[in-house]
């Protein structure tokens, strides 16, 4: 779709969206309320999900873990632990990625969902697009949102962290092989050994002096 994605509404206060899906509860999902942020929260979830990293990322919240705040702090991790995630309905959230078109979320997680089987989901959201996409909301109740569990959070930090490990080891790996390829190459290149040679000489004769 046009514009940008992740902006939304619940209950007419303005959102971003972090999960388009909870994992486990899929007709769920993670928002924060933007006109409730500390205005560096804001300025720095805003820069995160207006990049091209945040808008080609299905979920803002892998852009958000690994963007800072100015102090440091994972953007993702601070608005968890300080209580700005909340957890609503996907039928309660209304996508506006512009001013002319809207659709509701759950509707526009089934077609992402199906546009893996075939090209019907594809035209449908082809034609939310070419329509503007305006749905009609359900009527929608004001239920208290909950935070997400600190298990659930603390469960996809550590998958995005095993993934960054994964690929960390990849590129050690790599570099290795490509360090050891250019030693072969031009041997000059490899470092000397000798300080580390002459040190355990030195050691050799001072442990047999000792004896002695």
């Amino acid at each position: 779709m046009t514009g940008l994605k992740h902006v939304g509404r619940h209950n007419n206060q303005k959102v971003v969206v972090v999960y388009r899906k909870v994992p486990g509860e899929d007709h769920m999902a993670l928002v924060t309320y933007t006109d409730q942020l500390p205005s560096h929260f804001h300025d720095s979830i805003m820069t995160s999900l207006e990049s091209a990293a945040g808008q080609s990322a299905s979920e803002l919240a892998e852009v958000l873990f690994r963007n800072l705040l100015p102090d440091g702090r994972s953007i993702l991790q601070a608005m968890h632990k300080e209580g700005m995630i909340k957890k609503v309905p996907t039928s309660q959230v209304i996508l506006t990625p512009s001013a002319k078109s809207s659709a509701r979320l759950d509707e526009i997680n089934k077609i992402l969902d199906d546009m893996a089987t075939g090209e019907d989901a594809a035209k449908k959201m082809k034609e939310i697009d070419d329509n503007a996409g305006l749905v009609n909301p359900r009527e929608v109740n004001n239920e208290t949102a909950d935070t997400l569990s600190d298990a659930g959070i603390a469960q996809d930090l550590l998958s995005q962290s095993n993934k960054m490990l994964a690929e960390a080891e990849g590129l050690l790996a790599e570099g290795a092989r490509l360090r050891e390829e250019a030693y072969n190459m031009d041997p000059t290149l490899r470092p000397k050994k000798t300080r580390s040679t002459t040190k355990k000489k030195a050691v050799a004769k001072k442990n047999v002096a000792t004896k002695a």
